[in-house]
C-alpha cells in the first residue's frame, strides 16, 4: 500500500477522536452486542470431574473377543492380530 508523506499527519489527540466516534458508530450496530452462545446453555451441558452419574444409563453392546483379535498382556486391550509385536508373550506394539 502506497503512504502520503506529503499528508499533514494527524496528532494523537484526532486518533483518538477519531476512534471514539468509530466507536459510537459501533455501539448502535445491531450484531455488536450479540453473544453467540448462551452462557446458561453452556454451562449446563459441562460436567465437573467427579461428577454424580449414577441416574444415568449407558447402553453399548459387548461383543466376544473375535478369532482375529488377541488380549495384550501388558495392557489387557484386546488389539487386532495386526498389533500384535511378540507372539509368545502376547504383547502389543503399543506396550513394546
Amino acid at each position: 500500500m502506497a503512504t502520503d508523506y506529503d499528508a499533514p499527519r494527524k496528532n494523537e489527540e484526532d486518533q483518538s477522536e477519531e476512534s471514539i466516534e468509530e466507536l459510537k458508530a459501533r455501539r448502535h450496530d445491531k450484531n455488536s452486542g450479540k453473544v453467540d452462545e448462551d452462557e446458561t446453555e453452556a454451562a449446563e451441558a459441562f460436567e465437573l470431574p467427579g461428577a454424580d452419574l449414577s441416574h444415568e444409563e449407558l447402553a453399548v453392546e459387548v461383543k466376544p473377543k473375535q478369532e482375529d483379535e488377541f488380549t495384550c498382556m501388558s495392557c489387557f486391550l484386546v488389539h487386532h492380530r495386526s498389533q500384535l509385536a511378540d507372539e509368545k508373550k502376547l504383547i502389543c506394539r503399543d506396550c513394546i
